[in-house]
C-alpha cells in the first residue's frame, strides 16, 4: 500500500464521530434504563458502599471506571452520566479538533465506554457494542502519541501506521467472513432457501420507511440479493490482503454498497457507520477523495506512464482473472442463470456436508493468510523505519517503535484466533493452548471477540410484537384497555416506520427480543410493567406516549401479535394505506397490579427490587453538582433529534475553524 496518513486521520475522524454518537445515545436513556427507578438499576451491579483504593480492586471482576465513582462521592447513576459526559466532550473534541485525535484521547474514550459497558447488563449487551470495544481498542494504537518530539510536528505519519492499520483490516476480514459462514453453518432454512430477505425486511427490529418498499421486489431479486450478500461476505474479504490496489478497491466498495442498503433499509444504529469505517483500512492516501492535486503531479504521471507499459498489463489481467474466476464460481455455486422473462434463477447447488467439508479446509488457510500479511507489513515498516529516517538516533527511535507495534500486532493476532476459529470446532481444537490462554487473560477487557450477524432469520411466519395495555379499573373488563406507545417500534398500524440511526433506542429493541421469547426469561420487562404502574417519570421518558398522565393504571397487560406489511395489493385503490396489518397470537403476560403480592415478590427475588432503600450519597461535591445540573437540562429528550442537534454543532464548529483559520 501507499502513503496512509490522511486514511489514518480519516479513520480516526470516523472513529471520533461514531463514539460520539455512542455515548449521546446512551446518556439520554440512562436514567430510564440504569438508573434506581429504572429497569435494570446499574447499583445492582456495583457495590456502592465499596471503594476502591487499589489497582488491584479495580480490576477483579468486570474492570470498570465506576468502582473508582465513591471516591469522588458520585453513586453509580451520577458515575454513569459523568462518564457519558466525558465521552461526548472528549469525542466531540476529537470530531472537530485534529489535534485531539491521539493516543490520550482515544484511550480515555475506550476506557469509558468499557466501563460503562460492564454494568449495561442486556441492554448494552449487542454485537455493535462489542466491536465499538474492540475497534476502539485498535483505534489507540493507530491514533498517534502526537508528542513533539525532536523537531518533528504535528501530522506525523509513522513507519508502523501500516502495521496498526493491518490489525483493522484484520479485524474487518473476520466480521464479515463470520457473519457469511454463520448464516450457512445455523442450518436456518431461510438462508439455505435464498429467502431470508423475503421475511428480512419486515421481520428485523427496527425498520425504515424504505424497507417497506423493499419488501415488495419480486422474490427472484430478493433471491438474487442474498446470493450478492453471501458471496460480499465470504469471498470478497479474502481480497482485503491483495497486494493490488484495484482489488482492494473492489472489495472496500462491495462492503461499502453492502452496508449503505442495510443503512437504507434498517435503523442499525452507529453499527453501518463503524463497519465502514473499518473499510477505510483497505485504502490508501492515492484514492480520489484522500489525494490532492500537487504541482509536480505532471511529472509523476509521466514517470508513471513509462511505467504503465511494464506493468499496467499485469495489474489489468490479475483482476480480471481473479473477479472473472470468482464470478464463475459463483455462477456454478448459486446455479444463476437468466430466464426468459429476464428474471434470474438462483438456488445453493452445494450440500451442508460439503460446505462444512469446504469450511475446515478453508479455515487453516485464512489464518495462513493473516499470518503471512501481517509478516509482510512488518517488513515493509522495519525498511521505512530504516529508509526514510535521518540520522542514527532517529532511526533507532522509528526502528523500536516498530519492533513494539509488531509485537502488539502478533499478540492480537494470535489470541483474535480464538474466537475467529469459533465458527469451525476442528481450527479451533488445533489452535495453540497459550493462545486460549492469552486470550482468557484479557477477555473481561473486551479487545477482542467473535461476530455472526443475522445468523437464524426470525418472524417467518409474521413478525412478532408486544402490546403493552393499561386499564384504570377493572383486570377483567373487555373495553377500557388503553395502549403504550413506544417511540420507534411497531405498534400502531397506520404508523410510518422510523429513521432514528445512528441513535440506539435500547428499550425498543429489547422489546423485539422479549417478543421473540417469553417474560419469564426478560425479567426486565415485568420491572418495565411495574414501573408503568408507578407511573415512573424516567422510565415513562423512553415511552412516546402515556395513556394514563392524570394517575396510573391500576393493571397492565401485554398480548402478542403478529404483524405483516401491507402489500401492493392491500393499498390498490385504498386513498390512505396502512404500513402494518396485524393478527393476535396469545397472551404475552396476563394483567397484572402493583398489589399483586406474587408479581412483587418476584421482582424482589430477581433483584430488581430492594425491601430497604439503598443508602445514598449525599452527592454535594462539585463534581456531582455539575453532572446533575447537566441531567436537569438535558433529561431525555428524543434520541434522534439529540443527536442529529449535536452532529450539526460539530459541523458548525468545524465550518467556523475553517473559515477562521484558513
Amino acid at each position: 500500500m501507499g502513503e496512509i496518513t490522511r486514511t489514518k486521520d480519516c479513520f480516526l475522524w470516523f472513529m471520533s464521530l461514531i463514539y460520539l454518537f455512542a455515548f449521546s445515545s446512551l446518556y439520554i436513556q440512562i436514567p430510564g434504563l440504569y438508573g434506581d427507578n429504572g429497569l435494570l438499576p446499574a447499583r445492582l451491579v456495583m457495590k456502592e458502599d465499596e471503594k476502591s483504593n487499589s489497582w488491584q480492586q479495580l480490576m477483579e471482576g468486570s474492570p470498570t471506571l465506576l468502582k473508582l465513582m465513591p471516591n469522588i462521592g458520585l453513586d453509580t447513576q451520577t458515575g454513569m452520566d459523568l462518564l457519558c459526559l466525558a465521552g461526548m466532550l472528549v469525542s466531540f473534541f476529537c470530531v472537530v479538533s485534529q489535534t485531539a485525535r491521539d493516543f490520550i484521547s482515544f484511550t480515555l474514550l475506550w476506557m469509558f465506554y468499557l466501563s460503562l459497558y460492564q454494568v449495561g447488563q442486556t441492554f448494552l449487551w449487542f454485537q455493535w457494542d462489542i466491536l465499538l470495544l474492540e475497534a476502539g481498542f485498535l483505534t489507540l494504537l493507530v491514533a498517534p502519541f502526537n508528542l513533539q518530539l525532536l523537531g518533528r510536528r504535528w501530522p506525523v505519519g509513522y513507519p508502523h501506521d501500516g502495521i496498526t492499520l493491518w490489525l483493522v483490516r484484520w479485524l474487518l476480514f473476520r466480521l464479515m467472513f463470520a457473519s457469511g459462514v454463520v448464516k450457512l453453518t445455523s442450518q436456518c432454512p431461510t438462508w439455505w432457501g435464498l429467502t431470508a430477505l423475503t421475511v428480512h425486511f419486515e421481520s428485523q427490529c427496527i425498520p425504515t420507511p424504505a424497507a417497506w418498499y423493499w419488501h415488495q421486489l419480486p422474490e427472484w431479486f430478493l433471491k438474487l440479493s442474498c446470493v450478492a450478500t453471501y458471496i460480499i461476505e465470504i469471498p470478497i474479504p479474502f481480497l482485503f490482503f491483495s497486494p493490488v490496489k484495484s482489488l482492494r478497491l473492489f472489495a472496500f466498495w462491495s462492503q461499502v454498497l453492502l452496508q449503505i442498503s442495510i443503512i437504507l433499509t434498517g435503523n442499525y444504529n452507529f453499527f453501518n457507520l463503524l463497519t465502514i469505517t473499518l473499510c477505510l483500512a483497505l485504502l490508501d492516501d492515492s484514492c480520489s477523495f484522500f489525494s490532492h492535486t500537487h504541482k509536480g503531479s505532471s511529472k509523476k504521471k509521466k514517470k508513471s506512464l513509462a511505467w504503465a507499459g511494464v506493468s499496467g498489463l499485469a495489474t489489468l489481467i490479475f483482476p480480471l482473472v481473479v473477479l472473472g474466476y470468482m464470478g464463475y464460481k459463483s455462477k456454478e455455486y448459486f446455479s444463476l442463470k437468466f430466464n426468459p422473462d429476464w428474471t434470474v434463477h438462483s438456488k445453493i447447488a452445494f450440500s451442508e456436508s460439503s460446505f462444512m467439508e469446504w469450511l475446515e479446509k478453508v479455515m487453516p488457510y485464512t489464518i495462513y493468510l493473516g499470518a503471512g500479511s501481517l509478516g509482510i507489513e512488518v517488513l515493509l515498516s522495519l525498511i521505512r523505519s530504516v529508509m526514510t529516517e535521518r540520522g542514527i538516533i532517529r532511526k533507532s527511535l522509528s526502528t523500536a517503535g516498530t519492533v513494539f507495534f509488531a509485537l502488539m500486532a502478533t499478540f492480537m493476532f494470535i489470541i483474535s484466533l480464538v474466537p475467529h476459529s469459533y465458527v469451525d470446532t476442528s481450527a479451533y481444537r488445533s489452535l495453540p493452548k497459550y493462545a486460549k490462554s492469552w486470550h482468557s487473560k484479557v477477555d473481561p477487557f473486551q479487545i477482542t471477540s467473535s461476530y455472526g450477524l443475522f445468523r437464524v432469520m426470525t418472524g417467518v411466519g409474521g413478525r412478532p410484537e408486544i402490546v403493552v395495555e393499561g386499564h384504570a379499573s377493572e383486570r377483567s373488563a373487555v373495553d377500557g384497555w388503553k395502549p403504550y406507545d413506544f417511540f420507534y417500534k411497531p405498534g400502531n398500524v397506520s404508523w410510518a416506520p422510523p429513521i432514528v440511526a445512528p441513535h440506539q433506542p435500547r428499550l425498543d429493541w429489547q422489546m423485539w427480543f422479549a417478543a421473540l421469547g417469553n417474560y419469564q426469561n426478560n425479567p426486565w420487562f415485568l420491572n418495565l410493567v411495574y414501573r408503568l404502574l408507578q407511573n415512573q417519570p424516567d422510565v415513562l421518558d423512553l415511552i412516546s406516549s402515556n395513556p394514563f398522565p392524570d394517575r396510573p393504571p391500576k393493571y397492565i397487560r401485554a398480548t402478542l401479535y403478529h404483524y405483516h406489511y401491507t402489500s401492493l395489493k392491500d393499498c390498490s385503490g385504498v386513498e390512505k394505506c396502512s404500513w402494518w396489518k396485524r393478527e393476535i397470537k396469545a397472551e404475552y403476560l396476563p394483567a397484572l397490579s402493583i398489589t399483586d403480592q406474587s408479581f412483587v415478590d418476584y421482582l424482589k427475588h430477581a433483584q430488581l427490587l430492594q425491601e430497604k432503600k439503598p443508602k445514598k450519597l449525599k452527592l454535594d461535591n462539585i463534581v456531582a453538582r455539575i453532572v446533575k445540573w447537566f441531567r436537569e437540562k438535558i433529561g431525555q429528550p428524543e434520541g434522534f433529534s439529540f443527536i442529529v442537534s449535536i452532529l450539526a454543532s460539530a459541523i458548525l464548529v468545524i465550518m467556523l475553524n475553517r473559515a477562521l483559520f484558513r
